[in-house]
């Protein structure tokens, strides 16, 4: 949530970030509800102070007439300031919903535009160990497709010919965009995600297992709400909500807290299937499991003070590239332009994996630094050495998610006699190295 004071001062620079990020925000009339609220509190401020000259005068009052007037002038004051106080909260509640719509300001080094203007940073070979860092970012717009691999198979064609993926029962169980991993893909993903928590613990994390459901303040919180109320699953009788990803609950678990600054940076990492209503036409950008209403991720989030999140976030960003390094996968790293930032990012790295067999580049991991602005929603602060109460800033990012890792890692590791095991997840998988079709049902 961004400050009045900010909208206040910075009219123009909040009403241009808006545009540039394609949103609708009603800035007038935050400013003309802010103008009333604030003028209305002088007003509630007097008419309090006015009933406490009036308390000691009736209390000092001799003569019984004269006190006897006071009181009745007290009532009329008193009734008057609850009618201005009823008024006031519900000023306060209307501004602070219209606070809600408004998005996060971003970094400088945003670049302006949409999808395509978002631009490539970095690029690597996790099977060479070669990584490059662009002096000169390039649009995505403008980047040539990796060199084809002939004879490679998008994922969809070789689980169901090796009987590893079964979307037609899938989609029996629970209807479209949903399916069945079976047997050694099962424990493929399984091995995955146990790696992926160990790596992540090594590189500082603490592991924390969470609700996969979550109260609707919590989603405030993070910013998924109220904006995008109709991606996600509700229910209503419980009034709980599936989370969409282990960010809103991780996020959230120190809300309403002040920790120590000593305990900064406070880093977790966490695993949760996640369960998102997307709206998804037919055709190939959606074949197989790249798009579904439930999948599996693994999340890092990490808590700082204002003065370290910009180094925090190239940390994180490295701490998720890692894993498409020790898999071996071709990657770049996006920098997204201001009109794909989530609502409450102030600067998101995505990462991208070749898929040679779906030949496409498929998103892995967004890192995020939200800044303040979730500290703001959720009230996460914390105490700086000389006694002062702060806000923290808050960052997240995939580590990785994972249909799309996994889809990459079929089409990448096929074999003439199997899937090959990345040697990482080999000690996962009882050492074994080759994944072989298995028996369809």
């Amino acid at each position: 949530m961004l400050s009045l004071q900010v909208i206040r001062e910075q009219t123009e620079a909040v009403r241009r970030a808006c545009a540039q990020r394609a949103m609708d925000v009603p800035i007038d009339d935050i400013l003309e509800r802010d103008a009333a609220h604030r003028a209305l509190l002088g007003e509630v401020e007097a008419m309090r102070a006015t009933r406490n000259t009036a308390s000691r005068a009736i209390g000092g009052a001799k003569d019984p007439a004269e006190r006897q007037r006071l009181i009745e002038e007290q009532r009329a004051v008193g009734n008057a300031l609850d009618l201005a106080e009823e008024r006031f909260r519900e000023l306060d509640a209307a501004l602070h919903d219209l606070l809600l719509q408004v998005p996060n300001l971003f970094h400088a080094d945003v670049p302006v535009g949409g999808e395509s203007d978002s631009v490539v940073v970095t690029e690597g070979d996790g099977a060479t160990g070669e990584e490059w860092r662009l002096d000169v970012p390039r649009r995505v717009a403008d980047e040539p497709a990796p060199a084809e691999l002939d004879g490679r198979r998008p994922h969809w064609e070789i689980g169901e010919s090796m009987g590893l993926i079964d979307f037609e029962r899938g989609a029996k169980v629970s209807g479209s965009r949903f399916y069945i991993l079976r047997g050694a893909a099962a424990a493929l993903q399984r091995s995955l995600i146990t790696w992926m928590l160990d790596l992540h613990c090594e590189q500082g994390y603490g592991e924390v297992y969470v609700p996969f459901v979550v109260k609707e303040e919590m989603l405030v919180g993070t910013g998924q709400l109220p904006k995008f109320a109709d991606t996600m699953y509700h229910d209503a009788e419980e009034d709980l909500w599936l989370v969409p990803t282990a960010e809103v609950p991780v996020t959230n678990m120190y809300r309403d807290e002040i920790l120590s600054a000593s305990v900064l940076p406070l880093l977790h990492v966490a695993y949760t299937p996640c369960f998102r209503r997307e709206r998804m036409s037919a055709g190939r950008d959606v074949r197989g499991i790249k798009r579904g209403h439930q999948f599996d991720k693994v999340e890092m989030v990490r808590f700082s003070t204002e003065d370290a999140s910009w180094d925090a976030l190239d940390v994180l960003l490295d701490h998720a590239i890692e894993v498409v390094r020790q898999l071996g996968f071709k990657y770049r790293v996006l920098r997204l332009a201001t009109a794909d930032l989530t609502f409450a990012s102030a600067m998101t790295y995505d990462i991208e994996v070749w898929a040679p067999g779906s030949r496409e580049w498929l998103e892995v991991s967004s890192v995020s630094n939200f800044l303040d602005f979730q500290a703001r929603r959720a009230n996460l602060r914390y105490r700086d050495a000389e006694g002062h109460i702060r806000q923290m800033h808050t960052l997240n990012g995939s580590g990785l998610a994972l249909p799309r890792t996994l889809a990459t890692l079929l089409e990448q590791y096929e074999r003439a006699d199997g899937i090959e095991v990345p040697a990482v997840l080999r000690p996962y998988l009882g050492g074994r190295t080759l994944i072989e079709a298995q028996p369809r049902i």
